[in-house]
């Protein structure tokens, strides 16, 4: 009788079964081979998100503006005591233009697996490259947003110093925790799209939460529990060192410069191995 022929783990040597999950060191050198991969798709998407409207390139600064012009002029009104920072209008300015970092990196980040489902099915590429795509067009994003803000800042009297620069290494700090962020929630949206649903309403709740147009410290003051508990919210902890850096008038907590690291560390770490630990089940995605 002959001899069935077939696959032995002998004549497979050094193959894997499609969709297999690579062990996470592996996984991650393959990322860093294939890094142009995500700048290159960054770039593409913020090009071609922006060339149909009319003004273009224009817009990366235009929103994040007219969002700070709109809070100011509302809760200009409103905010008064203890609550109503000194310098309202830097200070309003900063919150606003460092908050869209975030905010860019997480919707984004939900729809990374989802809204790239044909190019995740058809190619062979570790799909955390997509999160950091997102994470790298949004920094693109970043850069003339900050030109422009310093631009404002010098026009409404804050003298420029040396401090300054230190926003190159913070923005890189939250750059990390957004990417944390955002590989936790395309994780997420692959299994329930009703996550991207719920990512307005968060945003909305740590805009409120970062005191990004009133004192949280002054709000609080007389709630050391709650105003502590505000001072460990990541959103709350970059904006606050943006502030510190760029506004004469603001002083930091001490706190909230220990704990950005810590949470850009934990969130990046944890982000990362929650995403590869699914790698595998993304092709099937619908």
């Amino acid at each position: 009788m002959d001899a069935v022929v077939g696959p032995t783990s002998s004549g497979l040597s050094g193959l894997t079964p499609v969709g297999d999950r690579p062990s996470l060191p592996a996984y991650l050198a393959e990322a860093w081979r294939r890094r142009r991969f995500a700048f290159t798709l960054a770039g593409y998407r913020l090009v071609s998100g922006l060339l149909p409207n009319r003004l273009g390139v224009l817009w990366i600064v235009l929103k994040p503006l007219s969002l700070a012009i709109m809070y100011g002029t509302i809760f200009h009104f409103v905010i008064s005591g203890p609550a109503r920072p000194h310098d309202f209008v830097q200070f309003l300015i900063v919150g606003v233009f460092v908050f869209e970092f975030f905010t860019g990196c997480f919707g984004g980040g939900a729809k990374a697996v989802t809204g790239n489902a044909r190019l995740v099915q058809s190619l062979g590429f570790p799909r955390i490259l997509l999160p950091v795509s997102v994470v790298a067009e949004q920094a693109m994003k970043i850069v003339p947003v900050m030109v422009l803000l310093g631009i404002l800042l010098v026009i409404f009297g804050e003298p420029i110093t040396w401090s300054w620069l230190m926003i190159v290494p913070i923005l890189a700090l939250m750059a990390v925790f957004n990417l944390g962020v955002a590989l936790v929630v395309a994780r997420l949206s692959v299994h329930a799209r009703d996550v991207q649903q719920l990512i307005p309403v968060i945003n909305r709740v740590l805009f409120y939460a970062s005191g990004i147009f009133f004192s949280i410290d002054g709000a609080l003051a007389n709630h050391p529990t709650l105003l502590t508990a505000a001072h460990l919210i990541p959103t709350y902890e970059f904006i606050s060192m943006a502030r510190d850096v760029l506004l004469s008038s603001y002083e930091a907590p001490a706190l909230v410069w220990v704990g950005a690291p810590v949470w850009a560390l934990v969130m990046v770490v944890f982000g990362t191995v929650f995403f590869w630990q699914a790698e595998a089940r993304y092709g099937l995605s619908d």
